[in-house]
């Protein structure tokens, strides 16, 4: 993706502090939208519209970071959350990575440690879109299955042989290379191990034992 269409939001009441980090990283060709307050970045904030990350300022005037941290959570945001902290906010800090967040930064900080949690954070959404992505992919292919495709697809992840399978089902090992066949096609695996992988990884995404 190209940097222009990656957005990082700022949340920093300090402005001299905000106008720096907006330098730094527009120089580096991302675009960046600034916000002095947590309460005047929700009223403009829609998660659903790009991709990118949030650099917070912890503490802050008002609304805390973390408090906005944990209104986003209560929201659903998926953007990966940078926490920009003093000495005394570390503790604070490391919860709100226990949590979730990204990642956090102890002023003062080099331009260099900025970019990479920014590059961190932006690999990690990234990573989790293509999870999601996957996760979609796998369910819609699923609901394409017949219910007896569903049977033996069940039974080849569980190592069964087509004899096996035709025992279970009470039908013939013809039949069962057959369905086997279909359910294969149709659910884009290019070997067991392949279809293994991918419903194994789809259940677990969706909570759901292997």
């Amino acid at each position: 993706m190209n940097r222009t269409d990656i957005r990082i939001h700022i949340v920093d009441d300090d402005e001299a502090f905000r106008d720096s980090l907006l330098w730094l990283l527009e120089s580096h060709e991302y675009r960046v939208l600034c916000h002095d307050s947590a309460e005047g970045f929700l009223a403009s904030f829609q998660p659903g519209q790009g991709s990118g990350c949030l650099i917070l300022d912890i503490r802050m005037p008002g609304m805390s970071g973390l408090q906005l941290y944990e209104e986003l959570q209560a929201r659903g945001n998926a953007w990966p959350v940078i926490f920009i902290t003093g000495h005394g906010d570390v503790p604070m800090a490391v919860q709100a990575v226990k949590r979730g967040a990204h990642d956090f930064l102890e002023k003062p900080f080099n331009q260099e440690a900025l970019l990479a949690a920014v590059e961190g954070a932006l690999a990690a959404a990234a990573s989790a879109r293509q999870n999601e992505s996957g996760v979609q992919q796998c369910e819609a292919r699923l609901a394409t299955l017949t219910s007896r495709e569903r049977e033996v697809l069940e039974r080849v992840i569980e190592g069964k042989m087509n004899k096996i399978i035709a025992d279970d089902l009470g039908i013939s090992i013809k039949t069962v290379e057959a369905h086997r066949g279909k359910m294969m096609d149709k659910m884009g695996a290019r070997s067991i191990a392949d279809l293994v992988q991918t419903v194994v990884a789809y259940r677990q995404q969706k909570g759901r034992p292997g």
